[in-house]
C-alpha cells in the first residue's frame, strides 16, 4: 500500500516531464517512456540494493531548468543538455563512491538536520495545497516580469502560440480560493475523509483516500474516465528511439567543448546541475529518513565508521547516482530521490518492498498510462498535505529561543516550502548557520566541509545570475 501510495503521489511526472522537455523538441512520448525506465530502474536499486522506501524519477524544477535555462536561455540543444546530464550523473557517482557526499552529510549540524526535515515537512504540504488547488495568486501588470520567457512589454498583446508562462516579480498576493471550482471541493472532501481514517489510525489510509476521493470526483466531474492512447507504449517505443543515445552523438558529448567559452558555459552548467541533485536528495534523506527511523542511528555509525557500502545510507546515496546517468542515456533531465516518497513513508513504508513496489507500477504504467491517468491531483494533494503534517514535528527539536539556532533553522525551513526549493533551503540555511557562527565568534564550531560547501552554494548562485 506504500509503494502504491508514493507511486500515484508522483505519477504526475510521467505527464509533467515530458510537457516540459518536448518544449526543446525532444520528441514528446520518447521522453514519456525514458522517464518511466529511469524511475523504475533508480527505483528498483534503491528498493533491492539500499533496502529503504525511496523512489526516483527526473526531478521538477531539474527539468525546468534543463529546458528554460540550458536550451532555452544557454543555446544548448537538447542533445548537448542530455550529455550535460550525463556527466552529472558521473560527477555524482564519484562524489559517492570517494565518500565526498557522505561527508557532507556528517558535516551538517544536528539543528540543521532538524530544521531540513521540518522543512521537507512545510514543501511536501505546500505541494499538497497548491495541487488542491486551495491557492489562487494575484499580480499587478507591473510586477510581471517576463512572458513565455521574454522580457514583458505591455504593448505586446499578441503571442505566438499563445500565452505558456509568465513569470512575476515579489507583488504577487496568495489568497485561498472560494471553493466554487469543483476541484478544490473534492480536494476539501477528500482532506476531510483522509484525515478522519489517518486519526482514527485505519491501515491503509492514505490510499483508501486516495481512491475514494478518485470515486467521488466522478460525479463531481473532476475524475476524468476519458481515456487517452497518446501515451501508448507503442508510440513511445517507437518515439524513443530518438532520444536514447542522443547524449553522445556528434550533436551531444562532441560538440560540447568545442571552444574555451563554450566550455567554460558547459563546466558551469554541470555544476548547477549536480549541486542542486545532490542537495535535493541529501535533504529528502536527512529531512524523512531521520524523522521515521528508517536511517537509524546504528546505521549512522555504520556510515561513519565503516567502509564501502557497510550502511543503508550508503547504499542509497550510490543508487540515487546512476539513476542521473542512466535517465539521460534514454532521453530525459536529472533523476533524482523524490520528496513525495514522504507520502508512502507516511502509509507506513519503511523497507525496499515499498520502492520495489513503486517501480512495478512505473513499468505497468507504460501500458495502462491512461488508466493511471484517471487518478485527479485533486486526491492525492490531501495525502501530501497530512505528510506535511507529520514531519514538521521535527521543528520541536530546536531551541526557538535561542536566535543561535533559530536563525539558520527558520532559514532552511521556511525558505525551503516558500522558494519552492530543497536546495534552495539547505543553501539559506547553511549559509546563515556560517554567518551566526562567525559574528558570535564561534568560526570554531562550523565544520570544514561545511564552510566549503555553503562557499559553493554562493558561488552557485552566482553562476546562476551569470546565466
Amino acid at each position: 500500500m506504500a509503494g502504491l501510495t508514493t507511486f500515484f503521489a508522483m505519477s504526475y511526472i510521467l505527464f509533467v516531464n515530458p510537457q516540459v522537455l518536448s518544449l526543446t523538441g525532444m520528441p514528446s512520448q520518447g521522453v514519456f517512456l525514458a522517464t518511466i525506465i529511469a524511475s523504475a530502474v533508480g527505483t528498483l536499486v534503491m528498493g533491492l540494493f539500499a533496502n529503504v522506501p525511496y523512489a526516483l524519477a527526473p526531478g521538477m524544477g531539474l527539468n525546468a531548468f534543463f529546458t528554460y535555462t540550458v536550451v532555452f536561455a544557454l543555446g544548448f540543444k537538447w542533445q548537448q543538455a542530455l550529455a550535460l546530464v550525463f556527466i552529472c550523473g558521473i560527477i555524482n557517482i564519484l562524489i559517492t563512491v570517494t565518500k565526498v557526499r557522505k561527508m557532507i552529510i556528517m558535516a551538517i549540524p544536528e539543528v540543521m538536520q532538524h530544521a531540513i526535515g521540518g522543512g521537507i515537512g512545510i514543501f511536501v504540504g505546500y505541494i499538497g495545497l497548491k495541487n488542491a488547488g486551495f491557492l489562487q495568486f494575484t499580480s499587478d501588470s507591473s510586477d510581471i516580469l517576463s512572458i513565455n520567457n521574454a522580457a514583458y512589454n505591455a504593448a505586446t498583446t499578441h503571442f505566438k502560440g499563445g500565452v505558456t508562462g509568465v513569470v512575476t516579480g515579489g507583488g504577487i498576493v496568495p489568497a485561498l480560493v472560494n471553493f466554487t471550482q469543483s476541484g478544490a471541493m473534492l480536494a476539501l472532501i477528500g482532506l476531510l475523509l483522509m484525515t478522519i481514517l489517518v486519526v482514527k489510525k485505519v491501515p491503509g489510509a492514505v490510499l483508501i483516500g486516495i481512491v475514494a476521493t478518485t470515486l467521488i470526483g466522478i460525479p463531481m466531474g473532476v475524475t476524468d474516465l476519458s481515456f487517452s492512447s497518446a501515451n501508448s507504449f507503442s508510440n513511445s517505443f517507437a518515439q524513443l528511439g530518438t532520444t536514447f543515445g542522443a547524449a553522445f552523438g556528434s550533436n551531444g558529448i562532441g560538440s560540447l567543448f568545442t571552444s574555451p567559452t563554450q566550455s567554460v558555459i558547459s563546466i558551469m552548467t554541470i555544476f548547477a546541475f549536480s549541486f542542486s541533485d545532490t542537495f535535493d536528495t541529501l535533504g529528502t534523506f536527512i529531512g524523512t529518513g531521520r524523522r521515521t527511523g528508517i536511517f537509524s542511528d546504528a546505521d549512522e555509525k555504520a556510515m561513519e565508521e565503516g567502509h564501502g557500502f557497510s550502511s543503508k545510507m550508503d547504499k542509497a546515496l550510490f543508487a540515487d547516482s546512476i539513476a542521473t546517468s542512466i535517465g539521460s542515456i534514454f532521453g530525459t533531465s536529472n533523476t533524482t530521490t523524490y520528496v513525495e516518497s514522504a507520502a508512502g513513508i507516511g502509509a507506513g513504508g519503511r523497507t525496499g518492498l515499498t520502492a520495489v513496489t513503486t517501480a512495478v507500477c512505473f513499468l505497468i504504467s507504460a501500458v495502462f498510462a491512461p488508466i493511471i491517468s484517471v487518478v485527479p491531483t485533486q486526491a492525492v494533494a490531501p495525502a501530501l498535505i497530512l505528510v506535511g503534517v507529520m514531519m514538521v514535528s521535527s521543528l520541536k527539536e530546536i531551541d526557538w529561543s535561542n536566535l543561535e539556532e533559530a536563525v539558520p533553522a527558520f532559514m532552511a525551513s521556511i525558505v525551503m516550502g516558500l522558494i519552492y526549493n530543497i536546495s534552495y533551503g539547505i543553501a539559506a540555511g547553511f549559509i546563515f548557520y556560517c554567518l551566526v557562527k562567525l559574528i558570535t565568534g564561534k568560526a570554531k564550531e562550523i565544520h570544514p566541509i561545511l564552510a566549503i560547501v555553503s562557499i559553493g552554494f554562493i558561488i552557485n548562485f552566482i553562476i546562476l545570475a551569470v546565466l
